[in-house]
């Protein structure tokens, strides 16, 4: 049986528990991303619907165009989003424990406000596991 990890909100009164490392983990540079958390982009990890063993504590339900979110009600930091159709849920990977994060690439370049520059793919849009073009950027 694999680790089960424990991923709060910064007020503690949301707990998310899951077992077993992210199936994948990318930063996303999307313009939704970008204004829903107000940063340039933003660290995810994809966890299997079966790996997330429970949300606890008070949440708030929220659809941005098509991505149903999961926030705490009492600080508001965002929790978990369900990816619709693949059963899998995105987590912010500024919120996973110490060393979970290990990004694999970047998604939705095109969008980016500033170059990156690191050792990881690059994708315009996005790669073709995720069915896009895998076209990188080359910055």
């Amino acid at each position: 049986m694999s680790a089960v990890a424990e991923i709060a909100c910064p007020c503690g009164a949301v707990v998310v528990r899951v077992q077993g490392e992210p199936e994948l983990q990318f930063y996303c540079h999307c313009d939704d991303c970008q204004t829903i958390t107000g940063g340039a982009y933003v660290p995810v990890a994809l966890f299997g619907a079966d790996a997330v063993l429970s949300v606890e504590g008070p949440t708030e339900t929220w659809t941005y165009k098509v991505l149903p979110r999961q926030r705490c009600a009492v600080c508001g930091c965002g929790m978990l989003a369900e990816v619709p159709g693949i059963g899998q849920f995105g987590i912010g990977g500024n919120r996973l424990p110490a060393g979970m994060l290990k990004p694999q690439f970047h998604i939705h370049c095109r969008y980016a406000q500033r170059p990156v520059k690191d050792d990881l793919p690059h994708y315009a849009s996005l790669p073709e596991m995720f069915g896009g073009d895998g076209r990188q950027v080359d910055w």
